[in-house]
């Protein structure tokens, strides 16, 4: 599939204030074909100036967009969806050349992420308030919902549009001004992305992106701005905890989506097929490189050897590829840091007693390619156990008892998601509710969507994305008191 035609039709500057306009001083980023490890195009690298600039912006077109009436918000968010699903193959081609992930899956994450903006279309003209009596009867009390006022939005690179659209979706419906900076590593499909919010009819000012190598060489001067009232996040549970420390100082609301260390517990009443085809889906969905994925398989001892024999043939046998060729099942990781990493982490538990069943290496390039791989008699004291793996690894664990499934299971810090599967439907709902997770997937290998609220608990973050929640975090309560005459 060539993309050059569809790269030389791109926007790759800042966007600030509906301009779209090269960096300070005219730096720029390569962005990079993780399957080629060629150069793409390059991007803006944007500066502290064009970051207060950006928020500058933003701040000045609150109080416009603010009062913009609910239907014409919707209106915005529901063209901005249909513009989606129209360019969805143009859009996951870019997704696919800069983050790696087969082209049947970048497809998919544009259907899943344009669900965000119809769902908040939706959303935007049912934000509702109160009406009511004190209790002695003597005051009239008044409950509207406002939004919270400009934004800092910071996503990650393993999705995206969908980490894009799940923030702006629900800051426009609610009426809320933005500055988002995307990862440094996929920021095509985010520029797509303000293209597409353009040509939906979104003001100016309402959304300014700026790219940049360093994020904090953005975001700090929008952190210290006094201008954003919330910051929202996707990434690291240490970038994080950095974040809601600068928040901190100006007492803005946060909401953050961090590391995730999912289990994955298969009784041994489960249906050992659905369990594997489960398990296939929740660790190997963008090879991976996602955190909710099945980072520790926990499976009862009477039946580890049969889903440990099946999950390794089916995970063996997966295609391997540039995501850009068609039949492509597994693309390549996305840098050769994370390589190293997955490599580091597989070595690691194999020297300390680890089978490999499947896979168990690197593959050789172009590109930063791992091979699929499954291990069994993974060692306690193995790092896999305790590090988000981020690869396309499934480290098996065996266990006799529920109490110890669930130990080991909530034996992290995390708790973003968790997975479950069991045919006694008594026994999977008590066991998830003693699961450390914002999210379980019972008996299916897939947690996310748009109608439901997003989220973990510990260091996994805090509020929630998405749902009819979602909405939310880009709101503030205000009371109104008057008296009866």
């Amino acid at each position: 599939m060539d993309i050059t035609p569809i790269i030389n039709k791109l926007n790759t500057g800042l966007f600030i204030n509906g301009q779209w306009r090269d960096a300070e001083g005219g730096k720029t980023i390569d962005v990079i074909n993780p399957a080629t490890g060629d150069v793409i195009t390059t991007v803006a690298d944007g500066s502290a100036a064009d970051a207060e600039a950006a928020i500058k912006a933003a701040g000045d077109a609150q109080a416009d967009w603010a009062v913009t009436a609910p239907r014409d918000r919707a209106e915005i968010l529901r063209r901005a969806f249909e513009l989606l699903i129209e360019r969805s193959d143009d859009i996951a081609a870019v997704m696919t050349a800069e983050m790696g992930k087969p082209f049947a899956e970048s497809k998919g994450e544009v259907a899943y992420g344009a669900e965000f903006f119809r769902w908040f279309s939706e959303e935007a003209v049912r934000i509702s308030g109160d009406y009511t009596l004190s209790t002695d009867g003597k005051n009239r009390l008044m409950i509207s919902r406002e939004p919270v006022g400009p934004c800092v939005l910071i996503t990650p690179w393993n999705f995206p549009l969908a980490m894009g659209t799940r923030k702006i979706g629900p800051a426009i419906a609610a009426g809320c001004t933005m500055v988002f900076k995307p990862a440094k590593l996929t920021p095509l499909t985010s520029l797509m992305l303000v293209d597409v919010l353009k040509e939906a009819g979104l003001p100016d000012g309402v959304l300014n992106v700026v790219t940049s190598e360093s994020a904090r060489r953005v975001v700090t001067p929008w952190m210290e701005s006094g201008i954003a009232r919330k910051v929202t996040f996707t990434g690291s549970t240490e970038v994080g905890v950095n974040l809601l420390k600068q928040a901190a100082d100006n007492v803005m609301k946060s909401s953050m989506e961090l590391g995730g260390n999912a289990p994955f517990v298969v009784c041994e009443d489960a249906d050992i097929d659905k369990a594997v085809e489960g398990a296939v889906l929740a660790k190997m969905r963008n090879g991976g490189e996602a955190c909710t994925a099945a980072n520790r398989l926990f499976v009862h001892s009477s039946i580890a050897d049969e889903f440990s024999q099946k999950l390794a043939e089916r995970i063996g046998s997966m295609k391997v590829g540039n995501g850009l060729h068609d039949g492509t099942e597994v693309g390549p990781l996305v840098d050769q840091e994370s390589l190293d990493k997955v490599a580091a982490l597989v070595d690691d538990a194999v020297s300390g007693g680890a089978t490999v069943l499947t896979g168990g290496g690197k593959i050789d390039g172009p590109g930063f390619f791992f091979d699929p791989t499954v291990i069994t008699n993974v060692p306690a004291g193995s790092e896999i156990r305790t590090t988000e793996i981020f690869g396309p690894v499934a480290p098996i664990v065996t266990f006799d008892t529920d109490e110890e499934a669930i130990a080991l299971a909530n034996e992290t810090e995390y708790g973003l998601a968790g997975y479950l599967f069991s045919e006694n439907i008594n026994r999977a709902l008590s066991l998830a509710e003693k699961l450390e997770v914002g999210m379980i997937g019972l008996n299916t290998g897939l947690v996310s969507n748009p109608a439901a609220p997003f989220g973990g608990v510990k260091m996994s973050g805090l509020g929630r994305e998405g749902g009819r929640v979602g909405i939310d975090e880009y709101l503030e309560l205000k009371y109104v008191a008057t008296p009866r005459s």
